[in-house]
Formats: structure tokens, C-alpha cells, sequence
């Protein structure tokens, strides 16, 4: 099995021998006396906007890359069992954290819930969390829960919901512990969970189901789509069901990546691996590219739901390992990033840098166009995007990359937008908004962005300042220059390290106060070899 020394951007050295299988193999209050309900926002292609049902609904990591597929998966996808430098544990580093203040005193940020691991508690969120209509918070884990899921993600995983009370105290219950493959069941969720206007919610598992899938000569499933559904009565117990298996690779394996509705209730996703094409991609899951799905409801209660593969990557000009988080437009096209193909020389190596891609569907019920919007150059370009597109309402995407920028290398980033052709071009163009150095407004951003109200974008990324590598949330501000706009970014709040949160690598949620929602894949107050992550608030 391949030996590889895995360095986390600069700030954390491990050995791993082959694929992780400690954990996943994954890839993200203070109370306030309501003066009338909350509003549920969902985020539609994350703006916020009303709880849509499925019928009228248009909701991490990114895999590893190709080209050292192993080392980027655990890097990238398991934050969670990533190994921190001894750096990281000297006196002076945790002093320095512990003691820096928030990045702007009119924002301040509380932990809602550490997690505790174990069989009671899950660990390690999925990605984000979503509300209901009540103002309570559901995510998914992809650790804890039952231990049956050995060797292939140790423990199974859950699903979350947290209740808001008196006096600024939030109530955790564990609605699903996930049983695993020798159960029928899914295993790892693998990205984060979107709600319909009945409250019943949705995810998928890296691994699990029925499926005929191994990885290093273990059954492990090749992940599933999922439903949780809420009670008949008050008290009573959530129901999940599998809606559906992936049979074989080559439909898909190891889905990724937060799922979304169309109008007509069908839902779009994508796999890392898997499909029918390339064969350059992670050995391990077969060598091809990954896909991008659809999958259409039953016509008749009790029926079964149906796959169709939209799109089977192949690796080089074409992309590599698509990111979930897919995101549709009025015509019902579909926009995501891949974290690898795209170019494969130079900078960007034979992994790729990564690319922008549109699904156009050529007519209803029939073949998908796809095509490459772009392709991710590196320095100065951004390198490898980890999560979806924001679509905004001209019709511009926004996004991030992981590395890439001027900085040259690990530690950077980006946040990009992309502007669909004018009357002069076919082509569509980019925009670069803000590069990631490593100075005080943090690093390698993992997560999707998300719009407020007033039209500011907010972020995440994994590390921080150079003094505290631990993450942080940040805002960026439209200003108009004469007849161009330019964005600023702001930081917002610095995690410091457990008790307090660290590494995110999930989206953030805005409530209708204005406050800000998200998870951490580690800190807190749990047990766990690198705490268990949290759930905060950062509020106003």
C-alpha cells in the first residue's frame, strides 16, 4: 500500500498508509426572544428566501486530487482525524488564540453545541446546517453513532437536530444513527442536509446501501441518497429511508456534497468517483471521474426513485472529481465545480487545477449538453475548487478555490466570480475578488458562499492568521467604483481553538435577524483525538 507524507497546506504533517478509515472518508446562540417567528430560510441557490416545498423547490470537501488522490482525501475530506504540527500544542500558540478577541467587536460568536462522539453523539459535522419553520437546526455527522461501520468509517454517523430554549440553551437530539452496509443502510454522510416545506429532510452517504462496491478489498457500499422524515405525532421517532442505492460505479460512487431540488421535485447531485469515464482518478475507487446525477420521484406512493447519470467525467480537459453543491438557474441548467481535470501542466500538475461547468439540457426528458465554463489556471489564477457555486441574481456565479492565487501555492485561495457572456463574447468571464495570502483574513476557504439580504457574500475558510490556524467567517461588501464593482472582504470572526470551534468547512446560514449559522469540523468541548466540532452562532 502507497506510503504518503501528507502536509496540510504548511500546518500539519502525517504519515497514511493507503486510504483513511478512521473516520469518513468525507469531504462545515445567544437566544433571542422572539418578537415573531423566526423565517426558515432556505437557501435557494443560497439566497435566503421561504421554505419552498419539493414540488417548487429549486441545496465539502471536494475529493481528493487526482493526481495524489490519497493524501488530498485525507487532507481536505478528514479534517476530523487530521494530524495537527506540535506547533499547534505548544503553550505559546494556545495562549495567543485563546486571547484573541473576535475580528470585529460589533460580531460575537457563541458555540450552540460541542459535540461529544461516541455511540450517543455523533461527531465531525457533514457540512452546514439547515432551519425549519420552528427555528430549530438540523445537520448531519459523519462520525459517532454505531461502531458497525468498521473498517469503512469506524462509526456510521447521525443526524442532528438542535432545539432552541430559555435563556440562550440549546437542546441536542440524535433523530438518526446511521447502521451501515451489512444493515442495507448508509454509511459516512458525506455533505450537508437540505429540508421540503413538509420538514422532512435530505442527504447522502460517501458509502453504504446495497451496492456492489469495495474499497481495498472491503464491501463498503457505494453510498446512498437519504430521506429523514419527522413524526406522525409529538415525541414519536424520525423515519430514514433510502430512496437510493447506487448499484455499481458506474453510476456513481461515493456522493458528495449537498443535494437540490428542481421545480418538478427531481433531485441533482454528484459523485467524486465512479461513472463510466477516465481512468486517471483516486486507484482506489476505481480510476473514474465521477458523475453528476438526477434522481426523479416515484409517480405512485411506495414506488421507487429512479437515477439518471447527467454527466460521467473523464479527467484531463474535462473535470475531475465534482464537487456536490449544485446549483440550477430559471431554464433548470445546472452549474458545480470539479476539484481536479481541467489543465494539466505547468502549475496545476496531472491532477489538474480544476474547472466551472454548465449542464444544459437539449430538451425535456431528453440528453444533457455539458461544457466547461472554466478552467482554473493557478498562480495567479485560483487552483482546486472544494465546494459549490452561489448563483446570483444577474445570473453571475460566485465561488471559491481552495488554493491557488498569488500566493503561489498551499496557504492561499480564493473567492472568484464568473459573468456570463455579453453581446460581444461567448465566453464567459472572471473575475478574481479577493486572493487569500496567509495575512490576517485566514486561508484555504472549503466552503460555499452565502448571500444576505443586502446582497454581502459570507465565507469560511479552513485556516486562519498566521497565529491562530484554526479558521474563521468572513464578509464581503459590494462597492461600487463608477461604473465597475469591486468587493471587499472583512473578517468576522477568528475561531480560537477548542472549547472554542476550528476548521470550518461548511457554508453558513442567515437568519432573518441577520445572524450567522454554521458548524466546525473540530474544537468544542468533546472527547474526540481533535475535539468533535461544533455548532455556533456569530450574532450582531
Amino acid at each position: 500500500m502507497e506510503r504518503l507524507a501528507a502536509t496540510h497546506w504548511g500546518k500539519s504533517t502525517a504519515i497514511v498508509e493507503g486510504p483513511d478509515f478512521s473516520r469518513a472518508a468525507n469531504p462545515q446562540i445567544r437566544f433571542r426572544p422572539r418578537r415573531e417567528p423566526r423565517t426558515a430560510y432556505f437557501m435557494d441557490n443560497h439566497h435566503p428566501s421561504e421554505l419552498p416545498s419539493r414540488k417548487s423547490a429549486p441545496l465539502l470537501p471536494s475529493p481528493g486530487n487526482p493526481a495524489n488522490s490519497v493524501q488530498r482525501w485525507f487532507l481536505a475530506m478528514n479534517p476530523n482525524v487530521q494530524i495537527r504540527t506540535i506547533g499547534h500544542l505548544l503553550v505559546l500558540a494556545v495562549m495567543v488564540c485563546s486571547l484573541a478577541a473576535p475580528a470585529s467587536a460589533e460580531w460575537k460568536e457563541k458555540v450552540l453545541y460541542s459535540f461529544q462522539g461516541g455511540t450517543n453523539d455523533g461527531s465531525v459535522p457533514a457540512g452546514g446546517v439547515v432551519f425549519d419553520k420552528q427555528g430549530n437546526l438540523y445537520g448531519a455527522t459523519t462520525g459517532g453513532g454505531p461502531a458497525s461501520c468498521a473498517p469503512v468509517g469506524s462509526e456510521c454517523g447521525t443526524v442532528f437536530e438542535l432545539s432552541p430554549g430559555a435563556k440562550g440553551k440549546w437542546t441536542e437530539t440524535v433523530i438518526y444513527r446511521f447502521q451501515g452496509e451489512a444493515s442495507q443502510d448508509g454509511s459516512v454522510p458525506n455533505g450537508g442536509l437540505i429540508m421540503d416545506a413538509a420538514g422532512n429532510l435530505y442527504g447522502v452517504t460517501a458509502y453504504g446501501g446495497t451496492g456492489d462496491c469495495y474499497l481495498v478489498g472491503v464491501r463498503a457500499g457505494c453510498g446512498t441518497v437519504y430521506e429523514v422524515s419527522p413524526p406522525n405525532q409529538k415525541d414519536g421517532a424520525w423515519t430514514e429511508t433510502i430512496l437510493y442505492s447506487f448499484p455499481t460505479s458506474r453510476q456513481g460512487y461515493l456522493p458528495n456534497g449537498d443535494l437540490v431540488f428542481d421545480s418538478a421535485g427531481n433531485l441533482y447531485g454528484a459523485t467524486a468517483f465512479g461513472g463510466t469515464k477516465g481512468t486517471t482518478c483516486d486507484s482506489y475507487y476505481g480510476g473514474q471521474c465521477g458523475v453528476v446525477f438526477e434522481l426523479n420521484p416515484p409517480k405512485q406512493k411506495g414506488g421507487k426513485w429512479t437515477e439518471r447519470v447527467l454527466h460521467s467525467f473523464a479527467g484531463g480537459t474535462d473535470g475531475a472529481s465534482p464537487n456536490g453543491g449544485l446549483v440550477l438557474d430559471s431554464k433548470g441548467n445546472i452549474y458545480g465545480t470539479s476539484f481536479g481535470g481541467g489543465i494539466e501542466a505547468g502549475q496545476c500538475g496531472s491532477g489538474g487545477c480544476g474547472t466551472v461547468f454548465e449542464l444544459m439540457r437539449l430538451h425535456k426528458g431528453g440528453a444533457w449538453s455539458a461544457r466547461i465554463l472554466h478552467r482554473f489556471r493557478a498562480d495567479p489564477d485560483g487552483t482546486n475548487p472544494a465546494a459549490g457555486l452561489t448563483l446570483g441574481s444577474t445570473g453571475i456565479l460566485y465561488g471559491t478555490t481552495l488554493t491557488g492565487g498569488t500566493s503561489g501555492g498551499p496557504g492561499g485561495g480564493t473567492v472568484f466570480s464568473l459573468s456570463p457572456p455579453s453581446r460581444r463574447t461567448t465566453e464567459w468571464h472572471e473575475t478574481m475578488l479577493y486572493d487569500f495570502t496567509g495575512d490576517k483574513n485566514g486561508t484555504d476557504p472549503m466552503a460555499r458562499l452565502t448571500f444576505d439580504s443586502s446582497g454581502a457574500l459570507y465565507g469560511t475558510t479552513n485556516g486562519g492568521t498566521p497565529q491562530c490556524h484554526y479558521g474563521n467567517v468572513f464578509r464581503m461588501k459590494p462597492v461600487a467604483t463608477g461604473q465597475t464593482q469591486r468587493w471587499t472582504l472583512s473578517t468576522v470572526y477568528n475561531f480560537g481553538g477548542a472549547p472554542d470551534g476550528e476548521y470550518p468547512a461548511a457554508g453558513i446560514v442567515v437568519d432573518n435577524y441577520g445572524n450567522l449559522y454554521g458548524t466546525t469540523t473540530g474544537g468544542g468541548r468533546g472527547t474526540c483525538s481533535n475535539y468533535c466540532g461544533t455548532v455556533f452562532e456569530v450574532n450582531h
